[in-house]
C-alpha cells in the first residue's frame, strides 16, 4: 500500500541527494528537510521544509502527518562532543519523540558501522554484535539505536537501524569490503520502508561484497538482498594500496579511519571521498 506521506531528514546530504526521487514513488507526498534555505529543483510529489533537528518546535511541526520518517540528517563526521550534542543527539530524540506523539508508524534510521567500530575486521560481526563505538560520532549511533529500541518496547513506534558501512566510491582497499553502491542504498531503504512489519531491527548497509566483513543473516526477513559487488574494483584499488600495517587500527577495526583518530578529531578527514551527490 502506498503511503501518504513520508519526511526524509538530511535531504541535501549525499545519500539524500540519492534517496529523495526514489522516496517519491513510496508515497503520495515526500516531505524533504533539512537546514538549507532550499535544496534547488524538487521532483513530482516533494515539497521542502526547513527544519534544525536540535529544535524540537521545528521537528514536531515538520513530523505531523507523517506515516514514515527516513532519518538521515546528522552531522556525519566525528567532531567534538559538543558540535554533536546538537544534531546527532537531542535531534534523535526530538525525531523519536515527534514521531511517537503523531503516531508515526516506523522511522527508518541512517545508523552506522561506527556504532561497533572498534570490534576487529576478522570478526564477521552480526546485528546483535554488542556496541562498541569508536568515537563520539558511533556513540551517538548507539545513542538511537538504543533509542529505537526503547520507543519500541515502551511505546510501539518501529524503527529499523541501517549501519551503513562505506557509501561513497571505492577508493581504499578497506572499502574492498565495506562499499555500498547507491542502488544497493536505494533497495535497503526501499525495504526498511516496505517491510510489513520491522518491529525493531537492525542491518548493515553493505553491497555483495567477495570481502564484506559483517553478516546480515538474521536481518534477511527485511528483504534486502544487494546486487553489485566492489570486487570489480579489485585490482585496481590494490595496486595502488599502501603497504598493509597489522598495528594500524584503521586496518584493523570496523571503524576504519574513525578508530584511528583521537576522540573529536575528523574521522573523514582521512578518507578520500568523493563527493558525487546526485543533481535533481
Amino acid at each position: 500500500m502506498k503511503l501518504k506521506r513520508i519526511v526524509l531528514t538530511g535531504a541535501a546530504g549525499r545519500l539524500g541527494s540519492y534517496l529523495r526521487e526514489p522516496l517519491t514513488r513510496l508515497a503520495d507526498e515526500l516531505v524533504s528537510s533539512d537546514l538549507h534555505d532550499d535544496i534547488g529543483k524538487l521532483y513530482p510529489g516533494e515539497r521542502y521544509q526547513r527544519a534544525d533537528l536540535a529544535v524540537y518546535d521545528d521537528i514536531h511541526t515538520l513530523l505531523q502527518g507523517a506515516d514514515m520518517v527516513v532519518h538521515f540528517g546528522a552531522n556525519p563526521d566525528e567532531a567534538p562532543f559538543e558540535e554533536l550534542l546538537g544534531p546527532n543527539f537531542i535531534g534523535a530524540y526530538n525525531v523519536w519523540e515527534a514521531a511517537s506523539r503523531h503516531g508515526v508508524r516506523r522511522i527508518v534510521y541512517a545508523s552506522s558501522i561506527h556504532a561497533v567500530g572498534m570490534h576487529a575486521r576478522q570478526d564477521a560481526i552480526g546485528v546483535d554484535a554488542a556496541h562498541r563505538p569508536d568515537s563520539y560520532y558511533g556513540l551517538a549511533k548507539c545513542f538511537a539505536e538504543d533509542l529505537g529500541r526503547m520507543y519500541w518496547d515502551k511505546r510501539g513506534l518501529e524503527s529499523v537501524h541501517l549501519r551503513i558501512l562505506s557509501c561513497a566510491q571505492v577508493t581504499s582497499a578497506r572499502a574492498l569490503g565495506t562499499w555500498l553502491s547507491y542502488d544497493d542504498l536505494i533497495q535497503l531503504v526501499t525495504r526498511a520502508v516496505d517491510t510489513p512489519t520491522v518491529g525493531f531491527s537492525v542491518i548493515y548497509g553493505v553491497s555483495d561484497n567477495d570481502r564484506s566483513p559483517v553478516d546480515n543473516s538474521k536481518a534477511a526477513f527485511l528483504g534486502y538482498r544487494p546486487k553489485d559487488n566492489a570486487e570489480v574494483f579489485a585490482a585496481k584499488v590494490l595496486a595502488e594500496a599502501p603497504t598493509p600495517d597489522p598495528k594500524d587500527p584503521a586496518q584493523m577495526c570496523h571503524g576504519g579511519p574513525f578508530a584511528a583518530v583521537d576522540l573529536g578529531e575528523s574521522g573523514m578527514a582521512r578518507m578520500n571521498i568523493v563527493n558525487d551527490a546526485k543533481k535533481a
